[in-house]
């Protein structure tokens, strides 16, 4: 496996964020975490890439060269899609002196193609739609070739067919890569179309666990309040 968590506890100030949290993920495998905001899913995220440290718990992955696609894009606005999407290549010490300008440029047209996007280059953030600057975020966090990829709620603020065409490329990449990918999301489609299996936090803890159709067809109350989007049931939000 890639990626295992066991017995993960995390707290902010006097806030319990995560609870007993353990999972794991293989390569080839998309595990989709969904549950309510503040919940602690992006607190997973961000314990697996090394921006925050549990308090108590194991953390085991197989690779540590892991991609980051995060909520809205987070393009560096001040520089040109190559620059942005060649950052780490270019920045990380351990990438730096692998690859001449030429080899780089060869990368960075690749992975824009395996995204569907091509001579967009010199374009700049700013002259691209959201869902292009998503997908330009993708090729970003795949130039390394990571065996491991992070998603934050990665078609939050998409339409529908923008979001239909992101969560086909997660599909995609997963089996290019071979990878263990993990997606943060509340969007039942992105959870069809992408998910192996799926978590469920709630109040800092795992409530539920199985596949998409075993979600779909669940009597479990977390479950069935969760796709029913019921706000009856046994999860509350924080505005009640």
């Amino acid at each position: 496996m890639l990626i295992q968590l066991k017995n993960i506890y995390k707290s902010f100030d006097d806030k319990i964020v995560l609870k007993d949290v353990s999972f794991d993920v293989n390569a080839g495998e998309t595990l989709a975490i969904v549950g309510f905001s503040g919940s602690g899913k992006s607190t997973i995220l961000k314990i697996i890439s090394g921006l925050t440290l549990p308090d108590s718990g194991n953390i085991k992955l197989g690779d540590n060269n892991i991609g980051m696609v995060f909520q809205y894009s987070a393009l560096f606005d001040s520089l040109n899609i190559y620059e942005n999407v060649a950052f780490a290549l270019k920045e990380r010490k351990e990438f730096k002196k692998l690859y001449t300008e030429d080899q780089i440029k060869e990368v960075v047209k690749e992975k824009l193609r395996l995204v569907g996007l091509s001579d967009i280059e010199d374009k700049v953030p700013s002259e691209l739609s959201g869902g292009m600057q998503k997908r330009v975020s993708f090729a970003r966090a795949i130039v390394t070739n990571p065996k491991i990829i992070l998603y934050d709620e990665p078609t939050a603020g998409l339409d529908p067919v923008s979001s239909t065409v992101i969560e086909d490329y997660i599909a995609q990449l997963k089996s290019e890569l071979d990878a263990a990918s993990i997606v943060v999301t509340h969007q039942m489609s992105t959870i069809k179309r992408t998910a192996d299996r799926i978590i469920m936090l709630y109040d800092g803890g795992i409530v539920w666990q199985g596949t998409p159709d075993e979600m779909a067809q669940s009597t479990d109350s977390y479950a069935h309040q969760f796709v029913n989007a019921n706000r009856e049931g046994p999860m509350r939000t924080a505005a009640g």
